[in-house]
């Protein structure tokens, strides 16, 4: 999966919009009260630290398992550590790419989300950079 444009962030902008406080059924529908509670902004809701905030477009299906589609807007945080497990924005020899970064028998790799594609190893002969944990995948049905 690959990096089709980055955005950078504008905490100068604020919109409100209603957030419905009874919970929606995934199942069976079930009767519900319909009234706002209150309003929620997605910048203070997605958006931990503005400073080291960015946004990026994806391209590819090699994240599918990890429900991020072609298309999606990332939000990727520069402050939070990699750790094992974490899907990262990450520069492998001047691409950028999207993946899980695992360690594995103190070796660590880049996993991606999809039987499709194999892993690749993080050898010290490679330009490699982490330029961030990813928080959250906004996409469109």
């Amino acid at each position: 999966m690959k990096i089709s444009n980055i955005y950078s962030l504008n905490i100068n902008t604020k919109l409100d919009l209603p957030l419905f406080t009874t919970p929606i059924s995934a199942g069976f529908p079930s009767p519900a009260e319909s009234h706002v509670d209150r309003k929620i902004d997605l910048n203070q809701e997605l958006i931990k630290n503005p400073a080291a905030t960015f946004f990026v477009r994806v391209e590819g299906d090699s994240m599918l398992e990890a429900g991020i589609l072609s298309g999606d807007v990332l939000v990727v945080d520069r402050s939070i550590q990699a750790k094992d497990g974490k899907i990262i924005v990450a520069v492998v020899n001047g691409e950028f790419t999207v993946k899980k970064i695992k360690k594995i028998n103190n070796k660590y790799f880049l996993v991606p989300e999809n039987k499709k594609y194999s892993r690749t190893e993080i050898t010290k002969e490679m330009e490699f950079s982490i330029w961030g944990v990813v928080l959250h995948a906004i996409h469109s049905f």
